[in-house]
């Protein structure tokens, strides 16, 4: 299968400006426009026809459109010590929060004890995007009946200048502020965030339908000044 010809023929030039503007870091070129359904079904239709694995291997990709393919496919597979691996070798080559934000492997739930100590090496690799997947799946995985205090230190602890690390931390603990209130406050009224993630978060938790109007208010008063 011509997959960069799969895509084509459904590619979209207004929406290929739109997805431009959204991800000032990756270049112009590298965008075909093709919308998330339609990548869904091409990844579905690899799967099915057994060419999933030889794109897999065909790293790096040349174009945004591809990447994006990649995560959806290594989403779908069922095996988790695979996805596991597929995970690694492409993490990488992730250069943007939306391919990463994508990734989400299916057969990551209910696997949180085999998962965890990469989830740590991953929030610990320095890397943006291998450390912002990390605190995403730390999110969605560990914040329910898996949850540990500790947890909240791991995210709080990580310093970066880069920007899609610190929303991603931002947004970890909204909704942290969400899921594990009176734990997740210490690190908002103690002032272990630095005070851009910490404004930023206080900002995606009173934006959240999940917490009360009171607590909002509340977190209101926590705001910092930021450093000149």
């Amino acid at each position: 299968m011509d997959i960069k010809a799969e895509l084509e023929a459904v590619a979209d030039k207004e929406y290929r400006d739109f997805q431009s503007k959204l991800l000032p870091n990756v270049p112009d070129e590298k965008f075909l426009g093709v919308r998330t359904p339609d990548i869904r079904k091409l990844a579905k239709k690899l799967i099915k026809s057994g060419e999933a694995d030889s794109f897999l291997s065909a790293l790096p990709h040349e174009l945004f459109d591809e990447n994006q393919l990649h995560s959806l496919i290594v989403t779908e597979i069922k095996d988790f010590d695979k996805a596991l691996a597929e995970v690694e070798r492409f993490l990488p080559h992730v250069d943007n929060w939306a391919t990463c934000d994508q990734l989400n492997p299916r057969s990551f739930k209910g696997r949180q004890e085999e998962l965890l100590p990469r989830i740590k090496r991953w929030i610990d690799s320095g890397k943006c995007y291998t450390t912002r997947f990390g605190m995403k799946m730390l999110m969605m995985h560990y914040l329910g009946e898996h949850f540990r205090t500790e947890y909240l230190e791991w995210v709080s602890a990580v310093r970066s200048e880069e920007y899609y690390v610190n929303m991603m931390q931002a947004w970890f603990f909204a909704e942290a502020l969400a899921q594990r209130y009176d734990e997740a406050l210490t690190f908002i009224t103690e002032a272990k965030l630095t005070p851009w993630v910490n404004n930023k978060a206080i900002q995606k938790a009173k934006e959240s339908l999940k917490i009360p109007e009171d607590r909002k208010v509340f977190l209101s008063g926590f705001k910092r000044k930021l450093p000149k």
